[in-house]
């Protein structure tokens, strides 16, 4: 099967893509960008285009798999939201409020497509080695402190995150909807940091037990 571009911040560019792709089976929103800035510092253009990707797009997306997917009467829809649709991390804010309003859709779009065989779950990744993470990761002091936080004592790998997708997707996951599935290594379980020196170790950007 062939590929096909689209803009997510664009309703026509998704519909011809839709057009194109053909009914489909499984639809990923996965599109976002990040930009980082303190909240008073956070300009008006930041704002409107994280908005327009990460929020609005997903609305654009999962409304054209809609009109396609409810004739057939099945499907599934996974939406990529995050650990900061449930937390604040400073610089983010724009990230945060789009990341916790595709929570809104995604309970939503749940209740409206359940009665059409349809499924609509989200993943919410935690600290993940993509490219929106590239500065933090070269930086392992900043990860060492990061890491402390997370139980596994790692970050994530995008395959890790593409299983989750993958098992939301699957007929295994035939029951589940509306779910909402961390994959971040433990870090929204953990009030206090797991890791410390004593009897731990930070080496090779992961913490590990001496």
């Amino acid at each position: 099967m062939n590929g096909c571009v689209a803009d997510v911040t664009n309703p026509d560019s998704l519909e011809a893509a839709f057009d194109t792709a053909g009914v489909p089976g499984i639809v990923v929103a996965n599109a976002g960008i990040a930009r980082l800035a303190p909240l008073e510092q956070t300009s008006r253009n930041d704002w409107d285009q994280t908005i327009a990707v990460n929020l609005t797009g997903v609305f654009h997306t999962i409304q054209s798999a809609a009109r396609k997917m409810k004739p057939a009467r099945s499907g599934a829809i996974v939406i990529t939201a995050s650990t900061n649709s449930y937390d604040g991390e400073a610089n983010l804010t724009a990230y945060n409020a789009t990341k916790a309003g595709v929570l809104g859709i995604l309970h939503t779009a749940c209740n409206e497509m359940g009665p059409y065989g349809i499924r609509v779950n989200a993943v919410c990744p935690g600290m993940i080695q993509t490219r929106l993470t590239g500065d933090t990761y070269s930086d392992p002091s900043v990860l060492k402190e990061y890491f402390r936080n997370i139980p596994l004592g790692r970050g994530g790998l995008p395959e890790e995150v593409a299983q989750a997708v993958a098992f939301l997707a699957s007929d295994q996951a035939s029951y589940i909807t509306g779910a909402a599935l961390l994959v971040d290594g433990g870090q929204m379980a953990c009030k206090f940091a797991t890791w410390n020196e004593n009897d731990a170790m930070f080496q090779g950007n992961r913490w590990s037990l001496k």
